[in-house]
């Protein structure tokens, strides 16, 4: 699914295709924004999006086999929640 049969599921549920559009950039946004301020973000019987940090580290470049260091960074993980996991299975 990508974010045109995401708006067109919305839209099924009575909005117009504009408001689906509308309301689904809005909340991608409020999820964003809480997650770049470091918030967890838990939406019951969906899951938990939440910031983990990786420290920076030494890697091995395969082609070359020289070892390389790989920055830190911070990495948007999601963690499912229960009625979605049993729904799932």
């Amino acid at each position: 699914m990508n974010k045109t049969d995401l708006v067109n599921a919305i839209a099924a549920a009575g909005l117009s295709k504009a408001d689906s559009k509308l309301a689904l950039d809005a909340a991608i946004n409020a999820i964003s924004d809480a997650l770049k301020q470091g918030d967890k973000v838990a939406i019951l019987g969906f899951g938990t999006f939440a910031v983990n940090e990786r420290p920076a580290r030494e890697g091995i470049n395969p082609s070359t086999m020289q070892k390389i260091q790989i920055a830190a960074k911070k990495v948007v993980k999601f963690k499912a929640g229960a009625e979605l996991a049993a729904a799932l299975n």
